[in-house]
């Protein structure tokens, strides 16, 4: 039998013969150096569609791509057969040996999934070749399938619908040289046939991968659960109309949500909001959605990230906010440059480290190709997309997720004695009296916003500009897992980090300089990290940050000085913000995962 050179360098690692390499072998080859979250304990939000083709077996059988698809989960990679770099299909092919094996002593997980490794060389891999390549993995336990393709024609439509960036290799004569050079990346795809990873050469793990073929099989599990529950998932029509609601209706401890009289609120552009909050086609390639940087199960912002990540791992300046009960504020982004929604939206869709479109047009191009929203914007604003109604429509559905009644507003507002316990009323004593919180965070006769909507230097954004930093940086390469790489190799690969000078970027005006807005304290205790750039990780950490009186600078705020508590006090303040959570948080993360429209 022919030996295949991919098959014998992943012998070779595998072996140790080739530990005198001096290339970085990826860290799909070694052992995880961090704890993997455990299955289940975090989402795969969908990116798209998976795609179809004419396929290949090797045994010649004519095929469709999705006829390995739809019954399983399925890991799909693309190599070709005699490539020879071992941070290239080696190490796919590699990480799904690893897989196999796992599987072999797992035997109802193997039931579930199902590997795929397709060649974009068929001119040279055959099915005969392709058979040839699997030889050496395959077993009665695992469904793993070697296929390639009748021709490039054949195969093209597949590589640019997966987005794979395949280029021959030609030497100085023009001859091919049977090589390519392409980027590496594997696929996780759901029973649905939709897109719910894709692996790079640095996330490619067997670990990993395992994990989220897992927690995919978990939300399989429960998913009849879910949806039979209609209290906590409820069907579209339902959802609408408790987001339609939610929007103009008061709440214990909140006022009427105020709307611009040309966006008034209504189910349709709500729904219609909704879908483009969620859709990653939005940004500029197709990976990137709001809703990734404002998470519903995390507060509507992200607990993972001090700092937000953009498309291609851009790094963003500043944390991200949460955006309950974002339709009370009145200056808008931790830096106040905008002050309606509407315009707001369009800040994250242009920038170049949050999703990435060139312009306006671009994005309202992209939308009016999209077959799913035909007729939508007609029917919400009665006209099509536009700079204007893809503002309007995401800021309807955000204006939706107000969030009060909480224990606090039952108790201060809404008089029952009993809603909450001593700590938290001795709490607020201190909040409104000793501390003075209130100054800033303010309280009405009424109704509680707990911002002022002004904006304040407390030292944060000076300590950060002018401090020094530590000697390693968390860094997040996964969901929920973080590594602490040395300051100077992550300064060698990364952009020069500018400081944030906060609203004097603005207005340049010196005494502006490091003020950022009050953020509302409502579901605070969801929203971690904290500060403008979540340099806080807790509010135990947050209060004793006040309770110092901040940093010093020359421009501090004059509100902000040393309170003098004591460890009971800072506790009971702590308690108090913690009971300011409303009482409809699972409604409204149930909601934001409702079938969208045109999806239904």
């Amino acid at each position: 039998m022919k030996i295949i050179p991919s098959i014998v360098a992943i012998g070779l690692l595998y072996a140790g013969i080739i530990n005198a390499n001096p290339i970085v072998l990826a860290p799909g080859y070694s052992a995880l150096t961090f704890k993997a979250p455990k299955a289940g304990s975090y989402s795969l939000p969908i990116i798209a569609k998976a795609t179809d083709g004419s396929v290949l077996t090797k045994t010649h059988q004519q095929k469709q791509l999705f006829d390995f698809m739809g019954d399983k989960i399925v890991l799909l990679s693309f190599i070709y057969s005699t490539c020879s770099d071992v941070n290239g299909c080696p190490l796919a092919t590699g990480v799904f040996h690893k897989i196999n094996r796992r599987l072999q002593k797992e035997p109802q997980l193997a039931k579930k999934l199902r590997l795929l490794t397709l060649s974009f060389n068929p001119l040279h891999d055959t099915p005969k070749v392709m058979g040839q390549y699997g030889e050496g993995f395959k077993n009665d336990i695992v469904d793993w399938q070697f296929l390639t393709t009748e021709s490039e024609q054949k195969l093209q439509p597949i590589l640019e619908q997966y987005q794979q960036d395949i280029q021959k290799n030609y030497d100085e004569q023009g001859n091919f040289t049977g090589t390519f050079s392409h980027i590496l990346r594997v696929y996780l795809i759901d029973q649905d046939k939709q897109l719910r990873n894709i692996y790079s050469v640095s996330f490619l793990h067997a670990d990993t991968l395992v994990n989220d073929v897992k927690t995919l099989v978990d939300e399989v599990s429960h998913k009849s659960q879910q949806v039979s529950n209609t209290a906590l998932l409820p069907d579209n029509k339902q959802s609408l109309a408790y987001l339609y609601n939610n929007s103009w209706k008061p709440q214990l401890g909140l006022p009427l949500a105020p709307a611009p009289s040309d966006n008034l609120s209504n189910e349709k552009k709500i729904a219609l909001g909704r879908k483009l909050f969620f859709d990653r086609r939005l940004s500029l390639n197709n990976t990137f959605s709001c809703a990734m940087c404002h998470i519903p199960e995390q507060g509507f912002s992200s607990n993972e990230m001090a700092i937000a990540v953009g498309i291609e791992g851009r790094t963003v300046r500043r944390n991200s906010p949460t955006i309950y009960n974002v339709a009370y504020a009145k200056l808008l982004f931790h830096d106040g440059r905008e002050n309606t929604l509407e315009q707001q939206v369009w800040g994250p869709l242009l920038a170049h480290n949050e999703m990435g479109n060139p312009s306006v047009g671009y994005v309202v191009d992209k939308i009016n190709s999209l077959a799913d929203y035909i007729g939508l914007f007609e029917q919400s604003f009665e006209n099509p997309p536009n700079m204007l109604t893809i503002g309007q429509a995401i800021a309807s559905y955000e204006r939706s997720l107000n969030s009060a009644n909480s224990p606090f507003d039952q108790w201060y507002f809404g008089k029952q004695k009993k809603a909450v316990n001593t700590a938290v009323k001795k709490g607020f004593k201190l909040f409104t009296g000793k501390a003075g919180c209130s100054t800033c965070h303010t309280i009405e006769k009424h109704y509680a916003l707990f911002s002022d909507n002004q904006l304040h230097n407390t030292g944060v954004g000076y300590q950060s500009s002018m401090g020094v930093s530590s000697k390693t940086q968390k860094v997040q390469i996964a969901a929920g897992i973080f590594v602490e790489i040395d300051q100077q190799q992550l300064a060698s690969i990364s952009e020069t980090k500018f400081n944030d000078l906060g609203q004097y970027e603005i207005t340049q005006n010196p005494k502006d300089r490091w003020k950022y807005k009050t953020p509302s304290l409502r579901n605070i205790s969801l929203t971690a990290p904290y500060m403008h750039n979540g340099s806080l990780s807790t509010l135990e950490q947050v209060i004793t940050f006040y309770n110092q009186g901040g940093v010093r600078n020359e421009a501090l705020d004059p509100l902000i000085k040393p309170l003098g508590l004591v460890l009971q006090e800072m506790s009971d303040l702590v308690e108090f913000l913690k009971s300011l959570t409303g009482s409809n948080i699972n409604q409204l993360i149930a909601d934001a995962h409702a079938a969208p429209i045109g999806d239904m």
